[in-house]
């Protein structure tokens, strides 16, 4: 657990800081900030990102107000994660375990890259499965979670699955991230065109975005495959863009549940599909299969621009 600053002064060393916190259901948190008061929150419980609040204490992602904070519910909104299960397409339960788990800071990690360290706060977080875990997925692994705050406000998360197996195993992986919208009829998502998606409101059926840029009029549930790593949600009302920079997650999850589903899910709010959009990094068309000590790794890296220019 670390607070590290580039080439800074050192009065903006010391604004940089990472503290544990307690949440309202007693379960640790940490938080992270950088020297100009942009916050990340990430709770132990699921390894979850809770919040993540730019410079102008802007809360960037959605999380509902009818959210169950009580395990072993998993929190409705943030960054779940989704492993060694995305969906409902295996024996687990849908999207896995991890997100309802609590992880441990993890104080003396394997080494990263300098690049994934250096003027950024950051905590390390690890989950290995306990004897309850291996009963319904009986393979050892050990997942360590960088969650790295950039100096410009930045957002980056570096999973790593090591199989501690003497046999191979595979899974399927997301960061399930709601972002706060200002409307859903405004927002528009680019860097999916032409690609093929699964459709889950087809029977998971494959088509062509046909589009240049993802639109919402009605409920969308899809699974882009072998994208860019680069897409975009750009919010016209707020006049800002988020940026989603992605590596060793070769899909995109596109999710909004809109009225008549929402009306269904106890933890969200029957309108509250206006105010957010999930756009998950992922790997889920084909499961990454790891042989016996290999590791996975992945990044994604979020980032907001703000723009003055009109709609």
């Amino acid at each position: 657990m670390s607070s590290h600053s580039s080439e800074g002064t050192s009065s903006e060393q010391r604004a940089s800081s990472v503290e544990i916190v307690k949440e309202r259901n007693g379960i640790d948190q940490v938080l992270l900030k950088n020297s100009r008061g942009a916050i990340v929150r990430v709770s132990l419980y699921g390894g979850q990102v809770r919040s993540w609040k730019n410079e102008r204490g802007e809360e960037l992602l959605f999380t509902s107000s009818k959210a169950v904070f009580k395990p072993p519910k998993a929190v409705r909104g943030g960054i779940p994660i989704c492993f060694p299960q995305f969906g409902n397409c295996g024996t687990l339960e849908q999207h896995g375990f991890a997100r309802n788990k609590l992880w441990v800071i993890e104080e003396n990690p394997p080494a990263l890259p300098p690049t994934d360290s250096v003027g950024k706060t950051f905590v390390d977080l690890l989950l290995k499965p306990s004897e309850d875990d291996m009963k319904i997925w009986p393979h050892s692994f050990e997942f360590r979670l960088r969650v790295c705050l950039g100096a410009e406000g930045n957002l980056t998360l570096i999973p790593r699955i090591r199989n501690m197996n003497c046999k191979p195993f595979s899974f399927s992986f997301a960061f399930h991230t709601y972002f706060s919208i200002s409307d859903i009829n405004e927002v528009r998502v680019e860097g999916l065109e032409t690609l093929d998606y699964l459709d889950n409101l087809h029977q998971r059926e494959r088509f062509t975005e046909q589009e240049t840029s993802l639109t919402f009029e009605s409920e969308v549930d899809r699974v882009y495959v072998s994208s860019a790593n680069m897409v975009a949600i750009l919010d016209h009302e707020k006049k800002r863009t988020f940026m989603i920079r992605k590596e060793g997650l070769p899909d995109v999850v596109v999710w909004n549940p809109w009225g008549r589903k929402s009306k269904a899910i106890a933890d969200f709010g029957d309108d509250e599909y206006k105010k957010m959009l999930c756009l998950d990094g992922a790997c889920v068309e084909t499961p990454i299969t790891l042989k016996p000590n290999e590791e996975w790794k992945g990044r994604l890296e979020l980032s907001l621009i703000n723009s003055s220019l009109g709609p």
